[in-house]
């Protein structure tokens, strides 16, 4: 269809869609209801953006992740679109400005969160606006087999009853048989088209390699891999500080992140490992969603993942360049029962739940029968040291009571400043006569924040302090100041946790937790476990594993250990020593997978030439001596 690749053109000045885009697209654009499966860095936005674009109406996009969201808002801002996110730490003032202006006004694209879905306020004026489709992105959610289960998606499919002639689409990277069915069932898909990516990644090599100690045969494949960019994945913060500090003492350039960090920080972290100053990132699996970095040559889990799903998804940030890449997982004996055992502290028993939940209201003050629909910051430290809970335990209950469908929790998530000023221009220009200290600070919001009157603006404190050559305090004091006059209306900038309510507090909490998905979870938890353990042991080729697991046709790749195993040459050393002597300078890693042969042989013939003074090494690069 000429209408969609003169859009891919338009905005993202590509000339040729990827793989599927343009069957997704198209079906879409003509009024298809679509099912998109498509691997991790498939482009599964543009599949949804630019029908977005092309057909008449608002596009409605549900989606769990708060920073995706933020950042494809931002994107299509940038592009000259016009595109709103509701998140959960809104105004209820904010929320009704920016629904009228969806249903009024000429928004493109409206993002939100599934807990939004239930709100009074947000079903009343969805009704009467214009919608030309609705998307659920990581569909996987809906259903219970899904990887990342979110209740609140189930209320996904009652939104069609508002617009039932309005087209949905739901994209997902990762979705067994009986996930699709039920994501079909839930959404109530009709004239439905499917289109299913190839998850087969030929350059990808999988690799599962048992340790006696994992962070020192990191620390090692990190040496050999030094001018290689790459990603480790680790399941606690400590964990990422840790490895990080020992990569930098040998001088490996290593960066970290994890939930804790602050918005600075975060972003200083991932601006320097995608320009390239930093050759790894250390992470927990808070790093990677909506990051898209082609030359990611390594993927390594220092633990166990929990699922088939997490794997293939974190995995699949190596080698989108289609190029030779590694994905590695390392483990130890004690972590088969570390990752069981991390089920049970992931779903206490309901005395605890309850314990933690009141625990919770009476820190928040919530009063028995309030606090429905309403957010609120969280000290999570504040918290726990006051209960005498550990962080860990607090976050796993925490997230225990979003899956008993009590409450929202959003991990840090930075929220910049946002401001709308409350009166017209005639009687700002009137305040700002008789205020100079005040005046610059309102030129500059009014110049560089078109809209500012009727839509709340996203300010950057720091750079609004540094235009009026002022600290962040001072520009805090006057902006409080403007509040206190009246004259806007704020909310400021945060990174702390939040925790919405979707329930009003009970009365009597012992009737309310726990309920049939909590459970039934549980054991679908424990059964994900088992599948990652069963992949781990497997001597059969890890991309026909995973294959399988999707009820996908398995293919062997022939590069993965069990298939090198299995097809591995048996060279004598003689012929080897002559074959390595070509194939330098390289590393052991390369002339490992250039001759299909294990470590010890490689070794143990560059020795031999070492010693023959052949071959000389330097910065763990063998080169041969003329």
């Amino acid at each position: 269809m000429d209408e969609s690749k003169k859009i891919l053109k338009k905005f993202w000045g590509y000339d040729q869609f990827r793989p599927l885009q343009e069957e997704i697209v198209d079906a879409s654009i003509l009024g298809h209801d679509v099912f998109a499966l498509l691997p991790t860095g498939g482009g599964k936005s543009i599949c949804y953006q630019i029908p977005g674009i092309a057909r008449d109406g608002i596009t409605l996009i549900v989606s769990p992740l708060i920073a995706l969201m933020q950042d494809q808002v931002k994107t299509l801002q940038r592009m000259g679109l016009s595109a709103v996110m509701l998140s959960s730490d809104m105004k209820y003032r904010e929320i009704d400005i920016a629904l009228d202006n969806a249903r009024f006004g000429n928004t493109q694209f409206l993002y939100l969160s599934p807990e939004r879905l239930k709100s009074p306020l947000f079903r009343e004026r969805f009704k009467s606006m214009k919608v030309g489709l609705i998307v659920v992105d990581e569909a996987h959610c809906i259903s219970q087999w899904g990887h990342d289960f979110r209740p609140p998606y189930k209320e996904i499919g009652k939104v069609r009853e508002l617009h039932p002639e309005v087209p949905i689409m739901a994209v997902t990277a990762s979705a067994t048989k009986l996930v699709k069915q039920e994501i079909i069932e839930l959404l109530r898909l009709r004239n439905i088209k499917i289109f299913s990516g190839n998850s087969f990644r030929p350059n990808i090599q999988y690799r599962v390699l048992k340790s006696k100690n994992k962070s020192l045969d990191i620390l090692k494949y990190c040496q050999e891999s030094s001018d290689e960019k790459g990603i480790i994945y680790c399941s606690t913060r400590k964990k990422v500080k840790e490895l990080t500090r020992k990569l930098r003492a040998i001088n490996i350039s290593a960066g970290f992140y994890h939930g804790g960090l602050n918005s600075t920080d975060r972003e200083f972290m991932l601006d320097s490992w995608m320009s390239g100053n930093l050759k790894i990132m250390v992470a927990t699996n808070a790093f990677g969603m909506g990051v898209d970095k082609s030359d990611v040559r390594f993927v390594i889990h220092h633990d166990m993942p929990t699922s088939i799903e997490e794997y293939y998804q974190e995995a699949g940030r190596a080698g989108r360049d289609g190029n030779s890449a590694h994905a590695i997982i390392f483990w130890e004996e004690q972590d088969l029962s570390s990752n069981r055992d991390a089920i049970f502290k992931k779903f206490p028993e309901p005395l605890v739940l309850k314990k933690t939940y009141t625990s919770l209201c009476s820190y928040l003050r919530i009063a028995f029968g309030s606090g429905e629909e309403e957010t609120y910051e969280l000290d999570l430290k504040n918290f726990t040291d006051s209960y005498g809970i550990s962080l860990a335990e607090a976050y796993y209950h925490l997230k225990a009571l979003e899956l008993n469908e009590r409450l929202t929790f959003n991990e840090k998530t930075f929220q910049p400043t946002r401001l709308r000023f409350e009166i017209n221009n005639s009687t700002l220009y009137k305040f700002q006569v008789n205020h100079d200290t005040l005046s610059p600070l309102i030129t500059i919001l009014t110049r560089s924040y078109p809209g500012i009157f009727e839509n709340y603006a996203n300010l950057n404190e720091s750079e609004i302090a540094k235009r009026l050559k002022i600290n962040n305090d001072k520009l805090r004091q006057q902006l409080q100041q403007l509040e206190k006059f009246g004259l806007i209306d704020i909310t400021y900038q945060s990174d702390k946790p939040r925790i919405t309510f979707q329930v009003a507090r009970p009365m009597n909490i012992n009737s309310s937790i726990t309920n049939s998905n909590y459970l039934e979870r549980k054991e679908i938890e424990l059964e994900k476990v088992n599948a990652i353990i069963d992949y781990v042991h497997s001597r059969e080729c890890r991309s026909s594993f995973i294959s399988a697991y999707f009820d996908l046709d398995p293919k062997e790749c022939g590069v993965c250990d069990n298939c090198l195993i299995k097809n591995r040459k048996d060279i004598p050393i003689r012929e080897l020593k002559v074959l390595i002597l070509n194939q330098l300078p390289s590393s052991i890693k390369v002339l490992m997978n250039e001759n299909n042969t294990e470590r010890e042989q490689i070794v143990k013939a560059l020795r031999e030439l070492i010693n023959e003074e052949k071959v000389d090494y330097e910065n763990n690069i063998y080169r041969p001596i003329n």
